[in-house]
């Protein structure tokens, strides 16, 4: 069903990631960035999942709330905003359910299949690579996403410009992570400092005690977003991370339905909307992946 879209402002999210204790609640959300009317008489048939969406008139979307451009959470307003809020917003309205229809539970990356598995959120999306291992226990829509693991650094720096010319430099990411362990593995730089936040990180860049922050990209895309007058996300990717919508593994049925709502929102503009206003405010371009249907 085609989409009328209309682009509107988002509001400033806080620069200080913050935190916060609860699962989500019904109704916490921010001004959208395109129109997600619900469209009218859906049906899902043969997905037990949409079934007991449309039994308890709700839908239940697993989020992250402290990812900043992506799912972030104002701790003062109890808002959601970001690029895969919208997404998953996207996703709700195209099944047939209202913003006040929705319930967002914030769940943290360890715990994401069991979640699901558990029937505790009907779709989760929230920077969820889709790799062999996962999908033992859940299935994906998509990739909506296509990111790797990239470079942070201040807006004036020249030279950084990729993962070759980090030799030397101080390089931050979050204690045990894929990106950090990436660093020490392929020997681009001796000089590793860690924290246990991005939010940390940032800091440390912005205020000249590390060279450069590194994670996935559309993380640091994020970041970016936020203050483009002070830092920038710079070179190629150097790894490869599909963003996927993670969904009941058995649910072949909802999962071809929500695959057919994301080419929709390709082929008409939708996506690019949502970006341009999200991710896309670090200055960074990105179009929409193709669809593997896994």
């Amino acid at each position: 069903m085609k989409l009328r879209s209309l682009v509107v402002g988002l509001a400033a999210a806080a620069l200080t990631l913050t935190a916060c204790g609860q699962s989500g609640s019904p109704g916490g959300t921010s001004e959208p960035v395109v129109s997600n009317a619900p469209a009218a008489d859906v049906t899902v048939a043969g997905s037990p999942v949409f079934d007991a969406m449309k039994a308890r008139g709700r839908v239940v979307m697993g989020v992250r709330d402290d990812q900043p451009g992506l799912g972030f959470k104002d701790a003062t307003t109890g808002q959601y905003a970001g690029f895969d809020i919208e997404i998953a917003r996207l996703v709700a309205a195209q099944l047939g359910f209202a913003a006040e229809q929705i319930d967002y539970k914030v769940v943290p990356s360890a715990a994401r299949e069991d979640t699901i598995s558990r029937g505790e959120i009907d779709y989760m999306v929230g920077t969820y690579t889709i790799n062999d291992n996962r999908k033992q226990r859940v299935s994906f829509a998509g990739p909506y996403f296509v990111a790797g693991q990239g470079l942070l650094v201040k807006e004036d720096n020249t030279d950084i410009t990729g993962p070759q010319t980090l030799q030397g430099k101080k390089v931050c990411s979050v204690t045990g992570s894929t990106p950090i362990q990436r660093v020490r593995d392929q020997g681009l730089t001796d000089q590793i400092v860690e924290f246990q936040t991005y939010s940390q990180c940032v800091d440390q860049l912005i205020s000249g005690q590390v060279d450069a922050v590194t994670t996935d990209d559309a993380i640091l895309k994020g970041f970016a977003s936020q203050q483009p007058d002070q830092i920038k996300v710079v070179g190629e990717t150097f790894s490869t991370e599909p963003y996927g919508i993670g969904l009941n593994k058995d649910d072949t049925a909802l999962r071809n339905k929500i695959n057919d709502i994301l080419q929709a929102a390709y082929d008409d503009g939708t996506w690019q909307k949502i970006y341009d206003e999200t991710l896309g405010k670090s200055g960074s371009p990105a179009s929409p992946p193709a669809l593997q249907r896994y």
